[in-house]
């Protein structure tokens, strides 16, 4: 009876939105504890060994590290694409109504961040990394607005959800117009010719996953040899899959479901394993006042929540949105320290914005120290907010 019980708590566990938060976390610690053991220099040979296959004609074999951040994590902007997909046809950005509020405050939540970056770094070496702070963590924002349960409002969770959302397409778009390298044009029409087959599948009523996902990896590989990144195919392949706007399980909503655990449960915890590997040293808090340092920490801490509010404040006061039932300004205020969460894809970013290893440790160890800031005192806030109403 017992090993019953743990069991549908386990099964529970796994289907709450807690989960692959806290899963993420327990992998960013793994990390940094292999980064500073005598492993740690064991682990990064491991990452940096090639795999894969070479020819004269396909070019496969790349760095253990680099399968990860670009091959896995195409896997999980795929994901991020169809939730932006099935948002847009049926749910919080379904509307204009429903869209405005969130995405006025993504906006703000993106446009703030960049700016106190680039205002601090103006001029120093560091100038490219202004996109670092705009990005929020879905997973690990839900998984603590989660661990609050009903303390918080649904409208809440469902804002920050929209919010965080409309927040992974402008990094997407950053990272597709601002941190791709340099281009070739051949590769870009092979995966431009694809883009359209897909799209022409869609108006033709194709619903076989498979004559999607084929030439989706097809346009990854063209993608990465163009010079954009690859996860960008990812988010297009997504964004062609067939939809409906009622609840008849669609096939962009059975590959959803086919993709969230994985995604959850092993590509984000794997991405953070092996980028979060940041060896500690005694002068890193130091950092911290550096150009770089500040800039992500400032954006992040402060940019994030100031940005998030000011903007939803606006959209407001202009009589464009209202606020939902039940919460007040003072939620979004809430919310908004929880966007500055920024871990995944902030350091994704950072990976994209320097090449030098010790200004990539410096960006870590910033957005890891602003994000446990951003998520603590979020959750803080808001506990204390729900005790007070």
């Amino acid at each position: 009876m017992t090993s019953l019980i743990n069991l549908t708590s386990f099964k529970e566990f796994v289907k709450s939105g807690s989960a692959g938060g806290l899963l993420l976390m327990l992998f960013l610690i793994i990390s940094l504890g292999i980064a500073n053991s005598p492993l740690g220099s064991t682990f990064e040979n491991f990452l940096a060994q090639e795999i894969g296959y070479h020819s004269e004609h396909l070019h496969l074999r790349y760095p253990v590290l680099l399968w990860i951040n670009d091959g896995l994590m195409a896997i999980f902007f795929l994901l991020v694409g169809l939730e932006i997909k099935r948002e847009l046809v049926e749910g919080e950005l379904a509307s204009f109504k429903q869209a405005i509020l969130p995405v006025f405050a993504a906006i703000g939540g993106m446009l703030v961040p960049a700016g106190f970056y680039a205002l601090v770094n103006s001029g120093t070496p560091t100038a490219p990394g202004w996109g670092i702070p705009m990005a929020t963590d879905i997973a690990f924002a839900i998984g603590i607005i989660s661990l609050l349960g009903s303390r918080v409002p649904v409208a809440v969770k469902l804002f920050l959800t929209a919010l965080a959302i409309v927040d992974d397409l402008g990094a997407i778009l950053v990272i597709a117009l601002f941190y791709s390298t340099e281009l070739h044009l051949e590769f870009l029409l092979y995966a431009g010719g694809i883009m359209v087959l897909l799209i022409s599948f869609n108006l033709f009523g194709v619903k076989k996953l498979i004559f999607y996902l084929l030439p989706g990896a097809l346009m990854w590989y063209f993608v990465h040899h163009s010079g954009v990144h690859a996860t960008i195919a990812g988010v297009l392949t997504a964004l062609t899959l067939p939809t409906t706007p009622d609840d008849t399980e669609s096939p962009l909503e059975k590959l959803e479901h086919a993709l969230t655990k994985p995604v959850n449960f092993f590509i984000m915890p794997l991405f953070a394993l092996a980028n979060t590997n940041i060896r500690l040293e005694p002068d890193m808090p130091e950092a911290l006042a550096h150009p770089l340092g500040l800039g992500i920490v400032l954006g992040l801490f402060l940019g994030k929540p100031i940005g998030i509010t000011l903007f939803s404040w606006l959209s407001l006061k202009l009589g464009l949105s209202s606020l939902p039932a039940g919460i007040r300004l003072r939620h979004l205020l809430g919310a908004g320290m929880l966007g500055g969460i920024g871990f995944t894809m902030s350091i994704f970013i950072a990976l994209l914005s320097f090449d030098d290893i010790d200004l990539q440790a410096e960006a870590k160890f910033s957005i890891l120290v602003a994000s446990v800031l951003a998520g603590f005192i979020g959750f803080l806030f808001l506990q204390q907010l729900s005790k007070k109403q």
